[in-house]
C-alpha cells in the first residue's frame, strides 16, 4: 500500500475513533471489483461485503430490540428493513465519507461510480466486515448506533412502521391513482388464522405479505413493496 494512501486512511480512522493498526483488510473493503481487475489484484470488497451483510443485520437487529423494547416483531421487522435498504445505506457512507476513499476502475470512476449507491451500500457492508475481523463485534455495534440513531425518533419510527400511508405517500407523488390491497389467501384454524394479501399498483402486483390479520399482511405487503422501491433507489 502506497504511503499517501495509508495516511488517508489512518486519517479517516481517526476521525471516527477506530483504531486500526492494520490497514489491509480497511483498504480492502474499499476496492471496487473494476479496480482489482485493471490493477490486477487478487480480490477486491465482495467478500467482505457478504460477511459485513451478516454483521450489520445482527447488529441493527440487537440494537433495536434493546432500544425499543415496546415495538412488535413485526414492526422491528419493517424498521430493520428501513435501517439495511441500499439507500439508507449509502447515505450512511455519505456520513462516514466512504466515497472520496473508495478505489474504482477508470471507466466506474468516469461514469459517476463514487457516488452510485449501489457502490456506497455494498462498501459500507463490506467496510463494517473488515471492522468485524480487525475490531470485533462490539466496535461494529457502537459505529451501527452513530450512524442509525436518527431512527429511533419518533417521527421516523411513525413513517417507517405504517408502510401503507408511507406507500401511499409515494404513488400520490406521483400522480391522482391510489394503491389497492386484495386478500390473496387465509388458512388456519379460527384461533391461528394467517392471511395474504397483495399491494397492486396500476393493476399490477407491487408484492405480498402475510399475517396474523389482514391488516398486518397489507402493511407487510406495503413494506415490501417499500423495500423494492428503496432497492431500486425511487425513495428518499
Amino acid at each position: 500500500m502506497e504511503e499517501g494512501r495509508r495516511q488517508k486512511l489512518q486519517a479517516f480512522l481517526r476521525k471516527w475513533g477506530l483504531q486500526v493498526t492494520e490497514l489491509e483488510l480497511i483498504d480492502l473493503a474499499l476496492t471496487h471489483p473494476t479496480y482489482a481487475i485493471e490493477h490486477n489484484l487478487p480480490d477486491h470488497n465482495q467478500r467482505l461485503e457478504f460477511l459485513g451483510d451478516a454483521v450489520l443485520g445482527l447488529a441493527v437487529a440487537e440494537y433495536l430490540y434493546k432500544e425499543l423494547p415496546t415495538l412488535s416483531e413485526g414492526e422491528l421487522t419493517r424498521l430493520r428493513a428501513a435501517i439495511v435498504c441500499e439507500a439508507s445505506l449509502a447515505q450512511a457512507a455519505q456520513t462516514l465519507g466512504l466515497g472520496e476513499l473508495l478505489l474504482l476502475g477508470r471507466g466506474e470512476e468516469q461514469s459517476g461510480g463514487r457516488q452510485r449507491p449501489s457502490n456506497l451500500a455494498e462498501a459500507l457492508e463490506a467496510f463494517f466486515g473488515s471492522l468485524y475481523l480487525t475490531l470485533g463485534l462490539s466496535v461494529v455495534k457502537g459505529l451501527v448506533r452513530r450512524l442509525f440513531a436518527h431512527f429511533l425518533k419518533e417521527e421516523a419510527r411513525r413513517e417507517v412502521i405504517d408502510s401503507k400511508s408511507r406507500l401511499q405517500e409515494w404513488v400520490q407523488s406521483r400522480g391522482p391513482e391510489n394503491v389497492t390491497y386484495q386478500l390473496l389467501a387465509q388458512w388456519g384454524p379460527d384461533h391461528d388464522k394467517r392471511f395474504r394479501c397483495g399491494v397492486f399498483y396500476r393493476g399490477k402486483l407491487l408484492a405480498t405479505g402475510e399475517g396474523k390479520s389482514k391488516k398486518e399482511a397489507e402493511q407487510e405487503a406495503a413494506r415490501k413493496a417499500l423495500e423494492q422501491l428503496c432497492t431500486h433507489g425511487l425513495l428518499p
